[in-house]
């Protein structure tokens, strides 16, 4: 083994939370280098372009909830900007009985849905007026049936959880999933006070760059992550790197010794003044052999929902009854999916002109075992779903299939999501000059990811 190099800034991954702190080093000009794993970037994020189909095997929106997801797209310059989705993305459908009916987005659209009992509905009235909670750790069913109603559980929340985290809102805590809505009823008692008074507050200019819509990429999200590995140049990106070691440096100028294997199982060693973790949870202990046991062992038992996600395109397809950002499916209503995502209704050039492009999510906290299922079991599933459920012909084969499957897809934050950040501070303070980031903490959307790794990388910078 040759001596060790030194570099100030290692990261490590080359998804979307690695290369993001990686630019944002890169642009003041901090000698970094970015070890990945596997041999290509991007992490879960992939975008295929087949026979005139363009589609995501890994998320397939973000949302500009924060000022860091456009500064992002600033950093990077030369006109290269986030694609928001059209109108259509606006119309959000849920299932109950036998069709989708639209999410209500008004007041009078929510006394007129069949979606909720009336009872809840009335229910809302009197929501400004309810107790706080008093539980940290309340599971956002709990939270949701106390303020709102067991129907906005059964038929908003637990679609919107299905859809986002795959998982199940009767252990997902609501401080640490949906630290937003917890922080509503902390800080004003209420979700509708809450909503009120933050609308009414003033902006910055900065503040104004989170817009709350729905973004992609033009040509997809994979689209940006080469903008970013062109843009940090790739003689500062190493793939097929495995780390096998993290640890302290007791040497000239301190810091961290990293030990990896190259693609040929050759070792290599680099000192690094700091370095950012984005790997998913369950890498870490193998990364960590010298911290403590008890440190790790929150790491190793973070659950992760599992996915399968099936892009199904049609070339030609005649007119069908909804134009939406997608359909999602409450676990009450006992379908064998989690829900439909129309990308070719938000976003341009997905499909061929007088096409249409579905992706279908299936598995999840509730139904793992899709995951054993055949190629030929899922297809047979998620056509037959999509065809019942969208009213499509079924004489009419999709000129477009494909499956991929994820066995740890969404982080999901249970009760011990607390033990685990103060996991995440005994180790840092360990290792002086270790960032955990990635999902393990901070949320599991897009504009988390980018927020937390300008956030590490700014630390880093302000040193």
């Amino acid at each position: 083994m040759h001596s060790p190099s030194k570099v100030n800034t290692l990261i490590i991954g080359a998804g979307l939370t690695g290369l993001s702190a990686a630019s944002v080093l890169k642009h003041n000009g901090v000698d970094l280098l970015v070890l990945e794993a596997e041999n290509r970037t991007g992490g879960q994020i992939d975008t295929v372009k087949q026979d005139g189909f363009v589609f995501e095997t890994g998320p397939n929106t973000g949302t500009l909830s924060t000022p860091e997801v456009m500064e992002l797209f600033e950093l990077l310059g030369n006109g290269f900007m986030p694609e928001t989705a059209s109108a259509d993305a606006g119309v959000r459908l849920i299932w109950k009985g036998e069709r989708f009916n639209p999410l209500p987005s008004s007041l009078f659209s929510a006394i007129g849905t069949p979606l909720f009992r009336f009872r809840d509905k009335l229910r809302i009235l009197s929501e400004p007026f309810r107790r706080r909670g008093t539980n940290p750790d309340e599971s956002v069913a709990d939270l949701v049936k106390r303020r709102l109603g067991k129907s906005f559980l059964d038929y908003a929340v637990d679609p919107f959880i299905g859809g986002i985290y795959a998982g199940n809102p009767n252990r997902l805590v609501t401080r640490y999933a949906l630290p937003k809505l917890y922080h509503l009823e902390q800080t004003y008692g209420s979700f509708i006070r809450g909503a009120v008074a933050k609308a009414g507050q003033p902006k910055s200019d900065r503040d104004k760059k989170a817009t709350k819509k729905v973004f992609s990429v033009p040509g997809g999200f994979m689209e940006l992550i080469n903008r970013m590995v062109q843009y940090l140049g790739e003689e500062n990106i190493r793939t097929s790197m495995t780390v096998t070691c993290i640890e302290s440096y007791s040497g000239k100028g301190g810091g961290l010794l990293v030990s990896f294997l190259d693609s040929a199982g050759h070792p290599h060693q680099i000192i690094a003044t700091n370095v950012i973790s984005s790997v998913p949870a369950y890498r870490l202990p193998g990364m960590l052999p010298k911290a403590r046991p008890a440190d790790l062992r929150p790491f190793e038992n973070l659950v992760y929902a599992p996915i399968i996600e099936v892009a199904i395109g049609f070339k030609k397809i005649p007119p069908y009854r909804y134009r939406a950002f997608g359909g999602l499916v409450p676990s009450c209503e006992r379908r064998r999916i989690l829900g439909i995502l129309f990308p070719s209704d938000c976003f341009a050039g997905r499909a061929p002109e007088g096409g249409a492009l579905y992706t279908v999510f299936m598995g999840g906290i509730r139904r793992p075992e899709m995951l054993d299922k055949t190629d030929e079991e899922i297809r047979d599933i998620a056509l037959s779903e999509l065809r019942a459920m969208l009213g499509l012909d079924g004489s009419i084969e999709p000129d477009l299939f494909h499956i991929a499957r994820y066995t740890h897809a969404i982080a999901q934050y249970y009760a011990d999501n607390g033990e685990r950040l103060e996991a995440v501070k005994r180790i840092q303070s360990a290792f002086p000059g270790l960032y955990i980031g990635g999902s393990v903490s901070d949320g599991i959307g897009m504009a988390h990811r980018i927020t937390q790794a300008m956030n590490i990388a700014n630390q880093i910078i302000q040193k």
